[in-house]
């Protein structure tokens, strides 16, 4: 359900932004026919119906040849995504830090509450929107069905020069209702039966030509549309501003073609006004009358005679091109959308981009071997002088390995995946093939990883892109509110890079946490010894014992070690005898829990949250031939 709000998110945000670009586009148009100024504020509500991602849905149907990846495009395509999709975004580091047990619970449950308040609103301005047009309706269902007459052949006539088709029925009433048309498909005009006791012969048609301009624009189809955009985006405040635009609009174009037609400007000002002191306006905006809108403004306008200037030439390219790109431009992203995954797919993911001069590393030579034995030693291990070794692995634990992900971010291809095993043996020209541990700490994937992507591409014929979704995950931070940390986890005094380099690190004093690996991390069932790392890496580490995704949310940088103790949930049989012959005390059957574990001993917490997360989808992988 999150999910669905920070989709609904972004189309408020883009819905909003259209919005206030077709808000600066009237300025443009300030000078000309209001007609112009109500199209582009009606594309503006209809906007709200039509999400930007519905337009991109159409793109893949038009066949787009994919352009040349670049670093600058890349670049742009990521601020468009940005920009387009904010609500996706992953929450800052130091507001999920602060994020509390008792958010979390609010967080659980304020989706929820959000969407039944969202139903109860629209439900609310629906009935109202209802209970008024059967009022209205009740009343037209009473009037009196008028065939002939002055009035009936004036209506034609004004009808039939001003182009309308459709025959207009007129209805008369003896309710206090102005002059207004009701019905969308089949316009009735409803006509009070007193109006001749108000308005002359000429006033009378100066309001027949204004609802017959109601209906040459169908401005009741364009009422009732927003009046669906007002039920569903109650809570918006643009969407109830935008309806006044639209009224306002609407009204003053009708004005403009009364005036146009051969009417006084000061006989029809004075006809509104008598309307309005002897009848009541519309309770509904899709059932345009003649006293609508901001009525001394109205007056106001009449009465100045201003003229609207017809659309120049480039005002009706700017007018068409902004049309246009409305349109065009989501269906030819998602054109491009096909195309950009294809090269995404290849051997490249999200967090792995290259310049379009940069070719791949690749492996000088590799031996894939499928294993038919029943073999039960499992190893992925980098080597000096640039051996990459895989025994009795998974095509499946490969893709984790190359890219650095959980099980559960791994998501689609074949079955065979996660059972097929394989033996690899590569070796790189020309250097190492670096650490992964370390290269999983500065944060780009290793040497090694990225020719280990190469060759699953062109052995395995791996084609894999890139999504994010809204999942449950495990925030990692500091439990004390004085950032005080537990008694096995300290700052480490070891210098990792200087062994990297070749150089002797200097010993550090002796500390109760001397036997954690010097620099590196240990995991067996229920032990996690750890120097010279850092807590990010320690909360990938924490990944698949949860079952959840671990992110550093404690703040700490620098390299840590500890020394972490607790008790599975299920001990592995003669893993204690195995324990002791690699120095380590035997598992408690009555000790900690990890999650009591990690406050006592490290002093930090795992914290369950909604976050966007990583997920590497399969698109295809074909067993490779033995060579």
């Amino acid at each position: 359900m999150t999910g669905i709000l920070g989709a609904l998110g972004n189309h408020l945000w883009q819905s909003t932004a259209f919005a206030a670009c077709a808000g600066l586009a009237t300025l443009a148009f300030r000078a000309n026919r209001a007609a112009v100024r109500h199209a582009i504020w009606l594309a503006a509500s209809v906007k709200f119906l039509v999400p930007f991602a519905a337009l991109m849905a159409i793109g893949p149907l038009v066949h787009v040849r994919a352009p040349a990846t670049s670093q600058r495009r890349i670049v742009v395509r990521t601020v468009i995504e940005t920009v387009g999709q904010p609500f996706a975004q992953t929450a800052s580091p130091v507001a999920l830090a602060r994020t509390s047990s008792a958010w979390d619970g609010i967080a659980h449950t304020l989706p929820l509450v959000l969407l039944i308040l969202w139903i109860a609103g629209a439900l609310a301005v629906l009935a109202v929107w209802c209970v008024r047009w059967r009022r209205v309706a009740a009343v037209v269902r009473r009037a009196t069905a008028v065939h002939d007459g002055s009035t009936v052949d004036a209506l034609r006539r004004i009808a039939e020069a001003s182009g309308v088709g459709r025959s207009i029925a007129l209805v008369a009433t003896d309710a206090p209702l102005e002059p207004g048309v009701f019905g969308i498909l089949r316009p009735v005009l409803l006509w009070p039966q007193r109006i001749a006791l108000h308005l002359d012969d000429d006033q009378i048609a100066a309001v027949l030509t204004h609802e017959v301009a109601h209906v040459r624009r169908r401005d009741n189809l364009a009422a009732a549309l927003h009046m669906l955009v007002d039920a569903l985006f109650w809570f918006h405040p643009l969407v109830w501003w935008i309806g006044a635009r639209l009224m306002d609009e609407r009204e003053r174009a009708c004005d403009e073609t009364v005036v146009g037609s051969g009417s006084c400007p000061e006989v029809y000002a004075e006809t509104i006004l008598r309307s309005c002191r002897a009848f009541l306006e519309s309770p509904l905006p899709c059932v345009a009358g003649v006293t609508g809108s901001n009525l001394a403004l109205r007056i106001e306008r009449i009465m100045r005679r201003e003229a609207s200037h017809p659309l120049s030439a480039p005002k009706k390219l700017l007018l068409a091109a902004l049309a246009g790109g409305a349109v065009a431009a989501p269906i030819v992203m998602g054109a491009a959308a096909p195309a950009r995954a294809r090269i995404d797919a290849s051997i490249t993911s999200a967090h792995l981009l290259l310049p379009a001069d940069q070719a791949a590393p690749a492996f000088e030579v590799a031996s894939v071997r499928p294993i038919r034995s029943m073999a039960t030693k499992e190893m992925i291990d980098t080597q000096p002088g640039g051996r990459f070794t895989a025994t009795n692995v998974t095509l499946r634990q490969l893709i984790r390995f190359a890219y650095h992900l959980q099980d559960f971010q791994v998501s689609g291809g074949p079955a065979w995946l996660a059972d097929d095993r394989f033996d690899i043996v590569a070796k790189a020209e020309g250097g190492e093939l670096d650490d992964p541990f370390e290269a999983e700490k500065l944060g780009p994937a290793s040497r090694g990883q990225m020719m280990l992507r190469t060759l699953l591409a062109e052995r395995f014929k791996l084609q894999v892109h890139t999504d994010s979704r809204q999942e449950t995950v495990y925030a990692l931070t500091i439990v004390r509110p004085d950032g005080r940390l537990g008694p096995q986890l300290q700052p480490t005094t070891r210098d990792c890079a200087a062994r990297e380099n070749g150089a002797a690190a200097p010993a550090g004093k002796a500390t109760a946490l001397s036997a954690s690996p010097p620099c590196g991390m240990r995991v067996l069932p229920g032990t996690m010894l750890a120097g010279g790392v850092r807590l990010a890496q320690f909360a990938n580490a924490l990944a698949p014992f949860v079952g959840r995704l671990v992110q550093d949310r404690t703040g700490l940088s620098g390299d840590f070690e500890f020394a972490l103790r607790w008790t599975p949930d299920q001990i592995p049989q003669g893993f204690d005898r195995k324990a002791g012959a690699m120095g380590l005390a035997p598992i408690d059957p009555d000790g900690p829990s990890l999650m009591t574990a990690l406050r006592e001993q490290l002093g930090l917490q795992l914290t369950a949250q909604k976050a966007p997360i990583e997920i590497l989808i399969i698109d295809r992988a074909e067993r490779p031939t033995e060579h």
